[in-house]
């Protein structure tokens, strides 16, 4: 049933100027009369309506959540409440991180509404990648991201007591939780109505993950940690197509989906988003061997990425060890700070070996679910993005059911480039 609320009502361009008048913060930025704004809507996402608002002094974006999946439609009810844990998430995020967030203009809970910076000349990453553009701050930004949002927010930084309200905060966030436990970790691995994909070149992959017993045990061990480990504040949808950057900028956006949970979700969503980008990168060139060195970046990017976010995390454990979690008052021994450094080293292969798991379930259910990435689905030949798609399964499925055996991430970006040797072709 579609949710109604007294006072709301979705946003068009014909409406929203008049409202956006009202706000002096943003009559402000815009600058000149409301006649003179331009109103766009350019949602192109699965969920909400997107405004890019501009006038004479400046711009903004406005984001407003609609009843249902806007990908599906009204069939698909989704409660507006969403808006309030991404406005939540946003502010701890901006919090933690500074000028990695897009800066919050207003929030309107009734209206389900943000107003932030217009971030422009930023790009989603997702299309600067298909084009083979490279972003040589990136990993430095999204390490530090991850490293203090998950941080700061698990039982390693927060008193047990702060942790459980923040527990309490986002534990109504439950019909987002549930998209990604159904498309994440059930769907693709049963015969669901909303799964798609590149027919019938992948029909025998589909069949096959539908039948196979020990990817269906591995993911639903995933799912029982998603569902089970309240670890950290999750950003919980941290792809391509949740950051906007420049070459020399990078900001995060999009935290609708943020709950407490398995850090490794987080981190291997990124993991994912680089290797399906890397397998993609043969059906977007024009020869062969055209993006060889992009691909190079691709996984030395993401190389970079999980060592820097590891000596992060590590780096802010040892300089704020003041959570309830491991409390520093028991290793004051004489060998108490070295048994505690082996125990964080411990921890972050721990939290590695989730990660990849997570990275294989982020990858299957973009080319065997409901939704896909256009890395893939922008080849237009579809006998080469089949190709690239089935290695991308080939290596998500080995990654899920015997993930130890890649215990660092060389392990991972090497099984990418052997894979793409081995499947010259579909």
């Amino acid at each position: 049933m579609i949710e109604t609320r007294d006072g709301y009502a979705p946003q068009k361009p014909e409406t929203l100027a008049a409202y956006l008048s009202g706000i002096e913060a943003v009559r402000r930025i815009l600058g000149g009369a409301p006649e003179q704004w331009s109103v766009v809507e350019v949602g192109d996402g699965n969920l909400n309506l997107v405004f890019i608002v501009k006038g004479p002094g400046g711009g903004v974006a406005v984001k407003q959540a609609l009843p249902y999946v806007r990908l599906v439609g009204e069939a698909w009810p989704l409660p507006l409440s969403r808006a309030h844990y991404e406005h939540m998430a946003l502010t701890e995020q901006a919090r933690l991180t500074g000028a990695l967030l897009p800066k919050i203009h207003h929030y309107d809970e009734t209206l389900a509404l943000i107003v932030m910076e217009l971030l422009e000349p930023h790009i989603i990453m997702r299309r600067g990648m298909i084009a083979g553009v490279e972003y040589p701050n990136f990993a430095e930004d999204i390490s530090t991201f991850m490293a203090r949002t998950l941080y700061f927010t698990s039982d390693l930084a927060l008193t047990a007591d702060r942790k459980k309200a923040l527990i309490a905060a986002f534990a109504g966030n439950t019909a987002l939780c549930k998209i990604t436990e159904d498309l994440i970790f059930t769907d693709p691995y049963r015969v669901a109505e909303l799964n798609r994909w590149t027919s019938p070149q992948l029909d025998p992959y589909a069949a096959r993950w539908r039948e196979d017993g020990d990817l269906k045990v591995a993911v639903s061990r995933l799912k029982l940690k998603f569902l089970s480990s309240a670890e950290a504040m999750l950003h919980g949808d941290l792809h391509t197509g949740s950051i906007m950057l420049t070459p020399e900028d990078t900001r995060v956006i999009d935290p609708e989906f943020a709950f407490m949970g398995p850090m490794g979700f987080d981190v291997g969503a990124i993991v994912a988003n680089f290797l399906i980008n890397f397998f993609a990168q043969d059906g977007h060139e024009k020869a062969p061997g055209e993006r060889d060195s992009y691909r190079d970046w691709v996984l030395d990017t993401l190389e970079r990425i999980i060592t820097e976010f590891r000596e992060k995390f590590l780096h802010v454990w040892r300089e704020n060890p003041t959570g309830d979690a491991y409390p520093i008052s028991l290793f004051q021994g004489a060998d108490g700070a070295a048994r505690l450094e082996i125990e964080r080293q411990a921890y972050m292969d721990r939290l590695w070996t989730d990660t990849v798991g997570f990275a294989a379930a982020k990858m299957v259910r973009r080319i065997l679910g409901l939704a896909h990435n256009i890395d893939l689905e922008w080849i237009e030949d579809r006998d080469r993005r089949a190709t690239c798609e089935a290695r991308a399964l080939t290596l998500a499925r080995d990654m899920m059911v015997n993930a130890p055996r890649y215990p660092a991430v060389a392990d991972v970006t090497a099984a990418a480039r052997q894979v793409r040797r081995d499947m010259a072709h579909f």
